[in-house]
């Protein structure tokens, strides 16, 4: 008995292992699902590596996360889930360390702010597998016609959005603060007037004066002189943003990559620049990741390690991105990119990612804090918002949520 169950292939044992894989679905169609992106890296594994299968299961955005969550609490964890969080596993114990993974020349090559945003208690745990930042869009015709130049501070923001207003457009500034996406522009305006999400030591910051400046700013100069157009910020979701600045409706707003595309698809011609901060460029944008994460349950921590070294190779990290727009999330790919792509608009965001900021991910009290933005934040820019405060009861509930942890 005992010589038949060694010849099985237990976990980690050199016989044959088949990983599970549950990844999100970054195409919009058949056409372009992840499932070709996948198969293709598969193949190119397994021909490499006699003895590993990969299995790979692809969901929606929309259901991908509680996919893996089930899968967990069933006992029945994938090897690897490529997902949008991972530090409740990580708090779980249930992760491998990148490092028990990954060779040093991989895990190495993350660029720093995303290889840092992957970490809880300086240990990294969450693989950054794709990552996006922000830019300013600006619809070109409007400006044109207004006689404007791209926004470098707010000031300069605010001038063309009077401007865009006086001439008849009907958002000149599209500031979504609904629920949909709010911690974004949140922490882009954060970011643009000095502050952010956390201190530089890594504990909840939200209350800080600059942000509380940054949303009186908004209050007072963008929301109350009616540039915002005839929707409250805090109905404003960002999917709504995106449609009405595809229509020709939106003078300027903060935009990720997937912007360009349906703005082009509409026929409106755009321009992108850097946020614009309180005296000139803001010193940080934000940046945002999608993780990978490999569970211990089922032992395949060196078949695991081997399949991420090949996914993070140059080649398929660039081919991913390339697929989807995307900016890569290692250096090597990042620099071959902008030598073949720097100069295209999406360049631009490529350029933005060595300084950018990500949201305080590696804390599991963030799910909290971050529905607490989504809810509250948009109050903070009405009529009669008292940012210090409402900031402060956002912070309280971060600082009770962190103990927590």
């Amino acid at each position: 008995m005992a010589g038949v169950l060694a010849g099985c292939g237990g976990p980690g044992d050199s016989g044959d292992v088949t990983l599970k894989l549950v990844a999100a679905d970054y195409g919009d169609s058949a056409a372009n699902s992840s499932k070709k992106y996948w198969a293709k890296v598969v193949e190119g594994f397994e021909k490499d590596n006699p003895g590993i299968d990969v299995e790979v299961t692809v969901h929606s955005w929309n259901d991908v996360d509680r996919e893996v969550k089930e899968m967990v609490k069933k006992g029945e964890a994938p090897d690897l889930a490529q997902i949008g969080a991972y530090a409740d596993y990580a708090a779980q114990d249930k992760l491998y360390e990148a490092d028990e993974l990954l060779s040093i020349a991989t895990q190495a090559d993350f660029m720093t702010p995303l290889a840092r945003a992957g970490e809880v208690h300086r240990i990294q745990y969450g693989m950054p597998f794709a990552s996006s930042t922000r830019l300013l869009f600006y619809n070109t015709k409007l400006f044109k016609d207004a006689h404007l130049t791209p926004p470098r501070t707010w000031g300069e923001l605010q001038s063309a959005a009077k401007a865009l207003k006086a001439r008849g457009v009907k958002i000149p500034y599209a500031l979504p603060l609904g629920p949909e996406e709010a911690p974004a522009e949140t922490l882009m305006w954060m970011l643009s007037g000095g502050g952010g999400y956390t201190d530089e030591v890594g504990s909840y910051d939200i209350d800080s004066k600059q942000n509380a400046k940054t949303f009186a700013w908004l209050r007072d100069e963008l929301v109350g002189k009616g540039l915002t157009g005839p929707t409250p910020p805090a109905k404003m979701n960002r999917a709504e943003a995106f449609a009405a600045f595809s229509r020709g409706d939106v003078g300027m707003l903060n935009g990720h990559p997937t912007l360009m595309k349906m703005a082009a698809k509409k026929g409106v011609k755009f321009g992108m620049v850097p946020a614009p901060g309180v005296n000139g460029k803001a010193q940080a944008t934000m940046g945002v990741a999608d993780w990978m994460m490999a569970f211990k349950q089922n032992g395949h921590r060196k078949e695991a390690g081997k399949f991420l070294d090949y996914v993070y190779s140059e080649k398929n990290v660039l081919d991913f991105s390339n697929e989807y727009d995307i900016l890569p999330v290692t250096n090597s790919a990042s620099e071959a990119m902008a030598k073949d792509r720097g100069h295209t608009e999406l360049g631009k965001f490529l350029k933005e990612l060595p300084t950018s900021q990500l949201y305080p991910v590696g804390k599991t009290s963030w799910a909290q804090v971050s529905a607490s933005i989504k809810q509250n934040i948009g109050r903070t820019v009405d009529k009669n918002g008292n940012p210090s405060s409402i900031l402060g009861q956002i912070q309280n509930k971060a600082a009770t949520a962190e103990n927590a942890e």
